[in-house]
């Protein structure tokens, strides 16, 4: 069932890009010690307990509906692949939508975050099997008391990861009224921030899995 952990591993793989970016680059010696989370806005702590952070929120998920992924002859196709020519359950193809952003008790410092995540973000709009496999590792092995961490512990990382395959991630540009009606459903203040999307991530049937076996 490791193909079902794939929404959280893609949230887990881009939160790591942006963790390993900030040790690797100056930008932490300028801001200070930042922190990269992936929690519900609101539950971010604002005012004289606000620190340096970044976050990563999947606000919704959407169908992708790329014909390949859902005509006969790639049912087919897939059926074949898996083991099990007999299937007609295409597997589930989805987009996920996250809400990036930046905070900072101080001056300049949710800008200097925000750019440095779009820039790295950028830089990594494509995410091959290889580095989603050794976000996943470290993942696996950063806290065993983390949910993940022990979600992680009952798969092959190295399965997940080919399941996975590869990850797109595209910004997403949206007008004022949009972005206002995304925090207004979040119920908190608006901060500085960025909209992304991340495809293709597929989830097949439990009775493919089971009769692939």
């Amino acid at each position: 069932m490791s193909n079902a952990l794939s929404i959280a591993a893609v949230t887990g793989v881009i939160k790591y890009l942006l963790e390993n970016g900030l040790v690797s680059d100056a930008i932490a010696t300028s801001v200070g010690d930042v922190i990269v989370t992936a929690l519900p806005p609101d539950r971010i702590s604002v005012g004289t307990d606000e620190r340096a952070q970044l976050n990563l929120f999947l606000y919704q998920v959407t169908q992708n509906r790329n014909v390949d992924w859902v005509s006969p002859e790639f049912r087919h196709r897939h059926s074949k692949l898996a083991g099990n020519p007999g299937s007609t359950n295409p597997p589930l193809a989805l987009n996920l939508h996250y809400l990036l952003t930046a905070y900072g008790p101080k001056d300049f410092q949710a800008e200097i975050l925000l750019g440095y995540a779009m820039q790295m973000l950028h830089k990594s709009h494509v995410i091959t099997s290889h580095t989603i496999e050794s976000a996943l590792k470290n993942a696996s092995q950063t806290s065993t008391s983390n949910v993940f961490s022990q979600a992680l512990a009952r798969v092959s990382v190295s399965d997940l990861a080919e399941e996975i395959g590869q990850i797109k991630i595209s910004p997403e540009f949206f007008k004022m009224e949009e972005t206002s009606k995304i925090w207004s459903a979040l119920q908190t203040h608006y901060r500085p921030s960025a909209t992304y999307e991340a495809s293709m991530v597929v989830i097949k049937s439990c009775t493919d899995e089971g009769e692939g076996e």
